[in-house]
């Protein structure tokens, strides 16, 4: 089966997105379990992956959590170096299946603003053929309907797309609307597909 497109996840495919680690080298490993423990920073976090103003919900919930509230704004004021590092393996692969010709596209959980702000950070991000962000679609993974988007906008046929995320419950609602799909552990295994699917050979794959 022919594959038309190759989409990428960003966080933990692309950039490394760990807040835990951030924390426990900022603040250190029990302020950030007493931190993570209070406050849902994750949901938090999905509400601006749902469009909602990037700022706005993390100071509102800062100001809610008084005594924790100059970390809760550091998920703002210092969140680039959240979003850190860069996977370089991955994004070499993202531009020698574009050097062939392939398109690519992201499919992203993320906010605004906030990829907005990392699209002046990190050059790759502004190289996709396509991009699915779900601040801007007002929908996130794993909700099938965002899937649904990607293929009326894209035009592309289900069973002609190949998408890697790093999260088991995203993958399977991709394949269950037929998408072909990697669960990503690691840019080796990533690599591994794209050969396998005659989009890259050996030598254009390699880290």
């Amino acid at each position: 089966m022919t594959i038309d497109a190759v989409i990428f996840d960003i966080g933990n495919v692309l950039i490394e997105w760990q807040p835990e680690r951030f924390y426990d080298r900022e603040i250190g490993e029990a302020r950030r379990r007493a931190l993570f423990d209070a406050v849902d920073l994750h949901a938090m976090n999905e509400r601006v992956d749902l469009g909602h103003g990037f700022q706005d919900v993390i100071y509102e919930t800062a100001a809610r959590y008084p005594d924790f509230a100059a970390e809760i704004r550091m998920w703002h004021d210092r969140w680039i170096e959240l979003a850190q590092p860069v996977i370089p393996h991955s994004v070499k692969l993202l531009r020698a299946l574009r050097a062939r010709g392939v398109p690519v596209f992201a499919l992203t959980n993320f906010g605004i603003e906030s990829y907005a702000y990392a699209q002046t950070q990190f050059d790759f991000l502004n190289e996709f053929d396509q991009e699915y962000v779900s601040g801007r679609m007002r929908v996130t993974k794993p909700d099938p309907r965002i899937y649904e988007l990607v293929e009326e906008q894209s035009g592309v046929a289900p069973q002609n797309l190949l998408f890697a995320d790093d999260r088991a419950a995203n993958i399977s609602a991709a394949r269950v609307r037929g998408w072909k799909a990697h669960l990503f552990e690691g840019p080796a295994g990533w690599a591994d597909a794209l050969v396998m699917h005659d989009l890259l050979s050996p030598e254009e794959a390699a880290a």
